[in-house]
């Protein structure tokens, strides 16, 4: 099947499913469902994808596996940390700020937003899944897995080490400064990151996929300066007096070695 037809469907796809949850948030007055679907929406993409594109070749079921594993884990665990916490506090914050009008508003600030950046941030995905060619995967595949599993590795273990660290009580209010988090304030957002940058390779054995590249800077920039290390860092600024000083020994972003207070 043509490319742009499977972007096309692939649109619609996500339409139907911001659609859905918006609909829900207004059924449960809770807003952080979208979360929760942030990594299930990537899954529907590569799955329907695959399907409108016919797709059976192995870079086709390869993609998809990487996406729906990236998927499965983050949502599960988002589900897990978030249960009965209530409404996340920056939509509570926007649910105040915007009083009874808020309803309306979230469909595009909210859903509509996150489900155009899903679909722009998946478009590595979706081109890979419809390119066919090479037929056989290439060096430039196995590099792309390689830094998707160094991702997803920082990711998992990163938010495993953090639950762990906050789950004893004689941590509360301390800084998490240990593991990963010893190298990277945020390994678990960098592992985000470089898994994305991992499938973009994948995509850029293909003919096209080279041209995706802005998918994975989006969502790198996202994760440094809009939802993700920006906005976090300033709330820990805030509520943990020591963050401070962790900042000044270890790097935001990129894991390096700590530096000597």
């Amino acid at each position: 099947m043509d490319t742009a037809v499977v972007l096309t469907t692939t649109l619609g796809a996500v339409c139907i499913l911001m659609g859905s949850l918006w609909l829900l948030s207004l059924a449960t007055h809770d807003v952080s469902v979208v979360d929760i679907f942030w990594g299930l929406g990537f899954v529907l993409v590569a799955h329907v994808a695959r399907a409108a594109a016919g797709a059976t070749d192995p870079r086709a079921w390869l993609v998809v596996a990487l996406v729906t594993l990236w998927g499965l884990r983050l949502a599960l665990y988002l589900l897990w940390r978030n249960w009965g916490q209530g409404e996340d506090y920056r939509y509570a914050a926007m649910r105040t700020h915007y009083g009874a009008r808020f309803g309306r508003v979230s469909l595009y600030t909210v859903f509509g937003l996150q489900g155009v950046l899903m679909w722009f941030i998946s478009l590595p995905v979706q081109v890979a899944v419809s390119a066919g060619a090479p037929a056989t995967l290439t060096g430039l595949d196995a590099l792309g897995v390689a830094c998707w599993a160094v991702g997803l590795g920082f990711e998992a273990i990163g938010d495993a080490q953090l639950a762990r660290f906050k789950a004893d009580p004689a941590h509360r209010g301390a800084v998490m400064d240990r593991g990963l988090w010893a190298y990277t304030r945020h390994p678990n957002y960098f592992g985000d990151a470089l898994a994305w940058w991992g499938l973009f390779l994948i995509a850029a054995a293909t003919p096209y996929g080279v041209w995706t590249v802005l998918s994975p800077v989006v969502m790198t920039v996202l994760l440094m300066r809009v939802s993700g290390v920006a906005l976090l860092e300033r709330k820990l600024t805030k509520t943990r007096p020591e963050y401070a000083a962790y900042c000044r020994r270890v790097n935001a972003f990129v894991p390096w070695f700590p530096r000597r207070a």
